[in-house]
């Protein structure tokens, strides 16, 4: 398991390169929280919010997530911890008035970045307006 990536997968890649050529910036890999060990894919402080790019095989896609075969009795549960740690994280962030971003790492990086700009986007002009 050494071997899979924590950070820096292609789609994750993908999707970054274009969120930057729009001008926008983020920090990589960061935790939302102090204290509370999970990191975001993309973060967006000022706006507050949270992008997860997550992988079909590790978090249980519901079009591309596979049962592995081998050694299942490990990994079945394994899978199932992933996808309660992703319904936990999500919680304790939007309880801390973050907004959280979930994409498939089988989505289209162009679709998602263009997500992630509008919302980015959006939120900072509403929080722009609320400023005296």
């Amino acid at each position: 398991m050494k071997g899979n990536k924590k950070r820096d997968t292609k789609p994750e890649l993908a999707v970054r390169r274009l969120v930057h050529a729009s001008g926008l910036r983020y920090r990589v890999a960061a935790t939302p929280i102090k204290g509370v060990r999970r990191t975001a894919d993309l973060l967006f402080r000022p706006t507050k919010v949270a992008v997860f790019v997550d992988g079909c095989f590790w978090h249980s896609c519901p079009v591309h997530g596979t049962s592995p075969q081998a050694n299942s009795e490990y990994w079945l549960p394994k899978l199932e911890r992933n996808r309660e740690r992703d319904i936990e994280t999500t919680g304790t962030l939007e309880d801390a008035g973050w907004l959280v971003l979930r994409f498939w790492e089988h989505e289209d990086p162009a679709e998602v970045a263009a997500t992630i700009i509008t919302t980015v986007r959006e939120r900072r002009a509403r929080a722009e307006t609320r400023e005296p």
